[in-house]
């Protein structure tokens, strides 16, 4: 006699990571990596460069195609896993790309200067502003942990998105 063998579903879907989860999952991640950038923006006053919001743009793209893609049946599901792992691939090559501009590996855009100040109301909010408005740049990290800046850091999770991306793709073909 044999001992009874596991299902399939459990083989080939370990810790539930179900096309839907990994969907669900990525949707939560990039909003949260999103909300984290806000909080630096807004809440500690960190004023984005060009790149710092070009590095946004990804997340936005991966958080209409993973709330997409839920909708979808499996099999489209996958397909659209794929396509957020070439997402995050991109993203983690604009992070990789402003924490080399930062570390002086290569040159940034010769335009990085921020985001724009608030509107003056008048002539001497205008005055004031013009003495107070601190030109963010490309090439100055605003901030590090473990040695990295926000940019490396959203190269690092862009990485393990991707590849968890496709953690549901792969193992369908194992």
């Amino acid at each position: 006699m044999h001992a009874p063998s596991a299902p399939r579903a459990a083989i080939s879907r370990p810790l539930g990571l179900t096309p839907r989860t990994v969907l669900a999952a990525i949707l939560l991640a990039a909003a949260a990596t999103i909300g984290g950038a806000l909080i630096f923006e807004h809440g500690l006053g960190l004023r984005p460069c060009k790149l710092c919001l070009q590095q946004r743009i990804p997340y936005y793209v991966a958080m209409a195609l993973a709330a997409g893609a839920l909708l979808l049946p499996p099999r489209w599901q996958r397909v659209a896993l794929v396509g957020l792992a070439l997402v995050f691939v991109v993203s983690a090559g604009l992070g990789v790309h402003h924490a080399g501009v930062e570390w002086g590996f290569w040159s940034g855009p010769n335009d990085c200067g921020g985001t724009a100040a608030p509107q003056a109301g008048s002539m001497g909010d205008f005055l004031n502003q013009l003495q107070t408005t601190r030109v963010v740049s490309c090439t100055e990290a605003a901030w590090r942990f473990l040695g990295l800046s926000l940019a490396g850091w959203n190269g690092a999770i862009s990485l393990a998105l991707a590849a968890f991306a496709l953690v549901p793709v792969l193992r369908r073909r194992a």
